[in-house]
Order: structure tokens, then sequence, then C-alpha cells
């Protein structure tokens, strides 16, 4: 779980690192050092107001809610996450160039999980609403899951990241709570989406399971796609949450989360090419499925099929591949970068006001995994 924003500033999301730890006694590793990385396309580690997380309610679905509290109470995930006796891997196998971007998907996704760990960890730890403290500590020990079984995988390749140095060191962004609710909830949905479409995909073409990790992904996405319904229910529950203003922050984080999937999965060509994936219409597929399953909770929605949005998305990756070879001639580099980023933010811009959906809520709020 995590969500970053794209080529526009993050609304009250000033990063902020935590209070000044103890001094370390020993630097981090490389694959740590990249974890605690903050850019605009890297995963971020939030925090936000405990108090007001724990005023919401869930009074209104009390059945929803306590059906969804026992799925989560069974536990149907515990023993999953193990490099069984038929988990076979060379790390020498993969070519040079595809081992550095699966090296970099699978750090991203540590730090993705890792950072929801965290955050709902902080919410279980420091909450005094029981049904909040329940969820949360749920959704933590997953998240911790995942994110020791990727650590695992890295293992092989004689690396880790140390994710307590991370708690310690990776800047916070603080996020209200209800922009908490949007992100995570699209976080964890595109979670589920961009899995299940790669195992999908691997079982109809198994040539391309370069690495044992993708057959874990169908029911490691069910994870996923169980806390974004929690995070429904506490918004239709909530339902000052979607209205008013708030659909324009809806539009948003709709905005920034494909966004920034879109030009974070096309830096990786290696290893779309190894799936056998082409990213762009691998992107597409992901955000139609988020889309089906977010008119269970939001009023508005992006159309995603009018051809300016994927022209819009293609112009932003065209945009932060030159900001990154701009960059990359050091002081100078980053002021001749200045005007390519203010491109980027009219992009954005542009994409944010194209025609959206208005999307009747449906009295069934839950919806089935059935990708």
């Amino acid at each position: 779980m995590s969500v970053t924003s794209y080529a526009t500033p993050t609304p009250t999301a000033t990063p902020k690192p935590r209070a000044k730890a103890k001094p370390l006694s020993r630097a981090p590793n490389e694959t740590t050092e990249r974890a605690r990385q903050t850019t605009m396309l890297s995963p971020r580690f939030y925090t936000t107001d405990v108090k007001s997380m724990n005023r919401l309610s869930i009074d209104t679905i009390r059945d929803e809610w306590d059906a969804l509290m026992a799925e989560f109470e069974e536990d149907a995930n515990q023993g999953h996450f193990h490099q069984g006796e038929d988990w076979s891997f060379d790390p020498e196998s993969l070519p040079e160039g595809l081992r550095k971007e699966f090296l970099d998907f699978l750090v991203s996704s540590l730090t993705a999980e890792f950072s929801g760990c965290v955050l709902y960890a902080e919410l279980h730890k420091k909450g005094f609403n029981p049904d909040m403290q329940k969820l949360f500590r749920y959704m933590a020990r997953d998240e911790a899951r995942h994110a020791g079984f990727i650590n695992e995988c890295l293992k092989e390749f004689g690396l880790d990241v140390d994710m307590g140095f991370l708690v310690k060191t990776k800047e916070y962004t603080h996020f209200s709570p209800k922009f908490i609710l949007y992100a995570t909830y699209l976080s964890e949905k595109i979670g589920y989406a961009r899995y299940i479409r790669i195992f999908r995909h691997l079982e109809a073409h198994p040539e391309h399971r370069f690495h044992p990790i993708f057959e874990k992904f169908e029911r490691w996405c069910n994870d996923e796609f169980r806390h974004g319904e929690a995070l429904a229910l506490l918004m239709r529950a909530n339902p000052k949450t979607l209205r008013g203003l708030n659909l324009f922050w809806i539009r948003f984080f709709q905005l920034a989360v494909f966004a920034t999937m879109y030009v974070r999965d096309h830096s990786r060509p290696e290893f779309h090419e190894a799936l056998g994936l082409d990213p762009e219409e691998y992107g597409m597929e992901v955000f139609r499925i988020v889309q089906e399953v977010s008119e269970q909770v939001f009023p508005v929605l992006l159309d995603i099929e009018q051809p300016a949005f994927l022209e819009g998305l293609r112009e932003l990756r065209r945009l932060s591949e030159e900001i990154a070879e701009t960059e990359a001639r050091g002081l100078r580099g980053k002021l001749k970068a200045l005007p390519l980023k203010l491109r980027a933010g009219a992009t954005f811009a542009k994409l944010y006001f194209l025609p959206t959906k208005k999307n009747a809520l449906p009295d069934d709020m839950r919806v089935a995994p059935a990708w």
C-alpha cells in the first residue's frame, strides 16, 4: 500500500520527518537507502490525525462490517507467504537489465507494503475506537507479511531492506483522515488489480513466469482487495467524505494514482517485456478494473476511455523521462528541468479538468474479487 501524487503538489501533505531519532550506529545498505528515498514516483510513508480517524463510525453498516471482520479473523492467507519446497530460482538466470528492473520492482513493492504496515500499526496502537483498532491490527498484520516475504525474495540476491531503519529515517507525509481513506482505498484496489492481471496473464503464458513470486499473487491480492473493502465501508458509513468539495479531492487522487502507475511502469521496459506485457495495455486493463470496483464508493469517476486521457498520460511519461535525463546533468540540469516540471504540472491540470462520469452508489456496498 502506498500512493504518490504526480506533477502537482499533494493536498495538505508537506513531507516532514518524525522527531529526530537517536544517531544510528550503522549506515544503511544500498537497498535500504533506495527504499528510504522520497521522489515523485517512490512509495511514501504516511501519518494522520489518529483521534479524528477514530471518530469514524460504522454503526450504519454494522452487519456488513461484522461480516468483513469475520473474513479478517479467518485469516485465509496464514502460512501462504513462505518459500515452499517447490520454490526454485537461480538469481544468475536473469540478464543484467531485467535483474536491475526486477529488483527495483521488489524494493518499490516492499516499500509500498511496509508503508501500509507502518500507517496501520500506528492507527491500531494509538487508537481508542475498538472497531478501528481491530481493523488496523488485521491490516497491519497482512502488510507486514507481504513486506517480509518480499524481503526474503531479495535475500536470494544477497540483498535486503532494513525496515527498522526505514521507520526511523524515512520522511513521513501527513494526510488528513479523509485523504488517507481516498489514497489507501485506491492503493489497495490498484494493488489488487495489478497483481491479479499479472497472475491471470502468467496463468495463460507460464513461459513468462521468470520468478516464483508471481505464483503467490492470486491469494496475495485478495488481501489487498479485502483492505479496500474495509476502507470503502468506512467511507460509505461516513457519507460526508463523499460529498461537496470532497468530490474534487476524489478526482485528484484517482488521477494521481493512475498517472503515477503509468509513468512508473514505463520505467521498467525489460521487466514488462520479460512478463510478456505491454505496459500501456496492462495499465489500461488495471485502470478499468479499479474503475469498475470503485463504483461501490466514489460518486465521481474519471472517464479513462476518452482519447485525451491516454494522450495526457503519454505526455506525462515523455516529460518525466526528459526531466530525469535533464536533472542527471547536475545543478545546471536541475535548473533547466524547471520549465519541464511546469509543463508536467500543466499536463496534469489538463487531465484533471477532462470531463468525468457521475456514479450512483449501489445499495450493496461489497464487491467480490472476481477478475
